[in-house]
């Protein structure tokens, strides 16, 4: 099972860089917005479709779901234009570890709290160190030394 777990949460990860790029790539003819709604329409009628074929009749049983739970496609909303948006500001490596690290952070926060019906899991320093580090590999990378782009035609060398 935990195997299968973290080949999941890997796939996730390579899916939603994937997805990114793709969004980018959309946002580029179509403005933000467009983009958005282009995207997550696509996505509800693909998980529609599946779930039809694979929930059958059970697909429309929310019962006994916290209303606050409904948001969830607006926030989906957030997630998609800001990613869209950061992406092209900051390029997809950047942004993507910026979003990965957010993530985390947001995570232990709700974990160690208990919040949002989730069950509490005590908070460790070893957890902050290890969220502070990918911080600290973010900047590295960042702001560590650009390499120069080598010239595309070599300076001649007659007259030497």
């Amino acid at each position: 099972m935990v195997i299968t777990g973290i080949l999941l949460a890997a796939l996730a990860g390579a899916l939603v860089s994937l997805q990114t790029i793709f969004n980018s790539k959309v946002n580029e003819r179509t403005g933000p917005w467009s983009s958005t709604a282009l995207v997550l329409f696509t996505g509800f009628l693909a998980s529609f479709a599946i779930s039809l074929l694979v929930e059958g009749k059970d697909t429309f049983s929310i019962q006994h779901m916290k209303p606050w739970y409904w948001f969830s496609g607006a926030i989906g909303v957030g997630v998609v234009f800001c990613l869209m948006q950061a992406l092209k500001l900051l390029g997809p490596t950047y942004a993507i570890s910026i979003v990965l690290t957010s993530q985390l952070s947001f995570a232990l926060l709700f974990d160690s709290m208990g919040w949002l019906g989730l069950d509490k899991i005590p908070f460790s320093w070893n957890q902050l160190v290890g969220v502070l580090i990918i911080v600290a590999g973010i900047l590295l990378f960042k702001l560590g030394g650009k390499s120069e782009k080598p010239n595309a035609v070599a300076p001649s060398r007659e007259g030497q």
